[in-house]
């Protein structure tokens, strides 16, 4: 399980950039995606980078990917998103006060998760009960 922190210029940009990484990079996100305050990230980023940032965020969030930090790392460099993404591994000292941070803070308003919720779709003409049928282009996302 690794921890994403998403730092940009407008909700618009953080919003395209958690949809890019659903679909594009195939990470599953467990978590809903929390307002974090963009002081907060710029200084986190920075103490992760060991650097000075060139731009400050107007806005950021956080959450959970289902991956392990490696393998998000990976699947993220794979794509471009429009924002500044990083993934906050449990060996820096940052993670602890971003998880705790994220356990009081507010839902990020506007996302909705674009994959599917179930295995596909549901016959109904088996009286008595619910046969799901596979269907393999809905799910593609699961592989």
């Amino acid at each position: 399980m690794a921890l994403i922190l998403i730092r940009g210029e407008s909700n618009a940009k953080l919003l395209n950039a958690i949809g890019d990484m659903e679909r594009h990079a195939n990470l599953n996100i467990i978590s809903q995606p929390k307002v974090v305050d963009s002081h907060f990230a710029d200084s986190l980023v920075e103490e992760i980078l060991n650097s000075k940032l060139k731009t400050k965020s107007t806005v950021a969030t956080a959450f959970f990917v289902k991956e392990d930090p490696t393998l998000s790392i990976v699947q993220i460099k794979k794509i471009h998103p429009p924002a500044h993404v990083v993934v906050v591994s449990d060996e820096y000292d940052g993670y602890d006060r971003l998880d705790e941070f994220l356990d009081e803070a507010d839902a990020f308003q506007s996302y909705r998760s674009h994959k599917a919720k179930n295995d596909g779709l549901i016959d109904y003409s088996i009286k008595g009960e619910k046969r799901h049928i596979k269907n393999e282009k809905l799910n593609s996302y699961m592989k």
